[in-house]
């Protein structure tokens, strides 16, 4: 990893960084229903380029098409699951700490968000309630840049969603560090010369983070 005083910027992913992960709710939801533990993991992973989930992140499908589609690919699974059903589940709770370690990289670094999203929900968290939307929009207020997938027409992992978040901080990709919960992410961000942390505890992501920009972020 680069020297600290190498690093001018910091880019987040949100859903699983600074807020909950959404496969926590998967998860949850597949017990409830009797369903295979990871089972949707396994319907948006199966052709990831073309399926239901990628083309909505990308805004190239509407609501309607999606809860089709969606209701196709895991039938061919073996379990029926509306795409309108999945969308319900996507809104994670804002994690404090990582808000706060967000406000800490702002006062010295540049900052932004690359985030896969839906234009069916409002904004990058799929907010689910009013007062969940604001407590987004308060978080989202701290970038001075948000590229999320659904606008742009590209989603992760292409690698030419970091290059554009780089680009637009006006910085190289060796001087940015990129945090996400998914490696298949993280892989094209290192590789075009990013430092990459994988956020799977906070607590361990944000020791990580310090020792990248050289100062305190809790």
């Amino acid at each position: 990893m680069p020297a600290s005083a190498d690093i001018k910027a910091v880019i987040w992913d949100f859903g699983g960084v600074l807020t909950s992960s959404p496969f926590d709710a998967f998860n949850r939801y597949e017990a409830e229903q009797g369903l295979p533990h990871d089972f949707i993991r396994s319907v948006n992973t199966r052709n990831p380029d073309t399926n239901a989930w990628a083309q909505f992140e990308r805004n190239e499908i509407e609501l309607d098409a999606f809860d089709a589609q969606f209701r196709e690919e895991s039938t061919e699974l073996g379990h029926p699951i509306g795409g309108r059903e999945i969308i319900g589940l996507l809104a994670g709770e804002v994690r404090p700490e990582m808000v706060e370690a967000l406000r800490r990289c702002r006062a010295r670094l540049k900052v932004g968000c690359i985030t896969n999203n839906v234009s069916a929900l409002s904004g990058p968290s799929m907010s689910r309630t009013p007062e969940h939307a604001t407590a987004v929009a308060e978080v989202m207020e701290l970038f001075e840049l948000v590229i999320e997938s659904s606008k742009v027409g590209l989603r992760k992992p292409d690698p030419r969603i970091y290059q554009m978040a780089c680009d637009k901080l006006g910085v190289p990709p060796a001087a940015a560090v990129y945090l996400d919960d998914l490696g298949i992410n993280l892989k094209p961000a290192r590789d075009l010369g990013m430092s990459t942390i994988k956020v799977a505890a906070p607590a361990d992501a944000l020791r990580e983070l310090e020792a990248a920009v050289g100062f305190s972020v809790s």
